[in-house]
């Protein structure tokens, strides 16, 4: 059953990459303006977050399971619908729709994961996890890009909405056998007092900065890298290589016997660590203009991606109980669809270079590792505490 769970995190991402490369020529092609053309791309991930945070709180009530199947068949309805999408108002009906119910799937599906994961192996669980994220990075844009030449956006759609379909009944009878952990009675009048305890966490609060500041700095390089890139004179097809490289390089971290490092080693130093990596390929990324150095910054920045993903979940796992963990992962997802547009927005509405936005945020990031290296400094036993009772 994990394996079909993993497939579901697979796909959920699929879905989500496979639009970057076509979501604004598609709002474009239906006359939105500029301004629309970026609020039909963002709002999805409003959207997203509203269902993150719904999702967290009805996993804990009802369970993984129900959340999973309603989220997977609502989804491939929502799919459907961008074939209805006739003008630039439509498409963000259909955009906010879309966004709300794929934000139902994911943290049910990690909560899922995390209470059927023994302690001992969470860190690698949550890399292998990583690693269906990764290859969903490195198949969905150029899915997205090479179907939408041949066909059109609708039809990407419709084709993700049937797969979400039948992933969906074979959801309802492959995870129907799975046990939700209860709440213990009483514990529906504490449920306000323990969101608020979830930010009081050192650990948990230090899993949602990563979360956000992964994808802040998502945000920045899918907005400033193509730019960089012709800039350089480059062929534009080599953002798409760039990109894979980076997706390649996490994929194999998180799948080769070094996966193992993430049971070992504390994830508040291997958070620590991938942070500062990325925030030196951020910075080494705004220097270099060789495209094999381009390469080796992309490459870099792989590297602290594998190390933060498995990080950052660990540290959630570490620091929630099971019966309220879903409403740790519906916050976290939340955080990760927030960072990729204030990533983007920041970078846009101060109108910077692209030389400084990635020294911008290199700096950010490796304010935000040394933050998390006082932290654990502060308390050095914090991984092995349950801080949310």
């Amino acid at each position: 059953m994990r394996a079909f769970v993993y497939l579901i995190v697979f796909f959920s991402f699929f879905d989500l990459f496979s639009q970057l490369p076509v979501m604004s020529p598609f709002a474009l092609s239906l006359g939105a303006t500029p301004f629309l053309t970026g609020l039909a791309v963002g709002l999805y991930s409003f959207s997203n977050t509203i269902g993150n945070i719904i999702s967290g709180f009805l996993t804990d009530r009802r369970g993984p399971f129900m959340i999973l199947v309603v989220g997977l068949f609502a989804s491939a309805i929502s799919l459907f619908l961008y074939s209805f999408a006739s003008d630039p108002i439509s498409l963000l009906g259909v955009r906010f729709v879309h966004g709300f119910m794929e934000g139902l799937i994911v943290p049910a599906a990690f909560t899922y994961l995390a209470n059927r994961t023994e302690e001992s192996k969470r860190g690698r669980s949550v890399a292998i996890s990583g690693a269906f994220v990764g290859f969903a990075a490195i198949l969905g844009p150029a899915y997205g890009g090479i179907v939408a030449a041949k066909t059109s956006t609708p039809f990407i759609m419709a084709v993700n909405g049937g797969i979400m379909f039948i992933i969906a009944i074979s959801a309802f009878f492959v995870l129907r056998s799975f046990k939700h952990v209860r709440k213990t009675p009483g514990s529906h009048s504490g449920s306000t007092f323990r969101v608020k305890m979830l930010f009081k966490s050192p650990g948990m609060v230090r899993a949602f900065a990563g979360a956000f500041f992964l994808m802040f700095s998502q945000g920045v390089l899918a907005l400033v890298l193509p730019l960089k890139v012709e800039a350089l004179n480059f062929d534009t097809k080599m953002t798409g290589l760039l990109l894979s490289t980076f997706g390649v390089t996490a994929l194999l971290i998180f799948l080769l016997p070094i996966n193992r490092i993430f049971d070992r080693v504390r994830p508040m130093i291997t958070l620590a660590f991938g942070m500062l990596l990325m925030g030196l390929s951020m910075l080494f990324l705004s220097q270099v203009e060789a495209l094999l150095y381009l390469y080796v910054a992309m490459m870099l920045y792989g590297v602290g991606f594998a190390f933060l993903f498995p990080s950052i979940n660990s540290l959630l796992i570490d620091s929630s109980e099971p019966e309220f963990r879903g409403k740790a992962y519906g916050y976290f997802y939340a955080f990760f669809s927030i960072g990729v547009v204030a990533g983007s927005g920041l970078i846009g509405y101060l109108d910077l270079e692209f030389q400084n936005a990635f020294i911008l945020t290199g700096v950010i990031l490796i304010l935000v590792a040394g933050y998390a290296i006082f932290g654990l400094r502060r308390n050095k036993s914090l991984p092995k505490q349950k801080t949310v009772r």
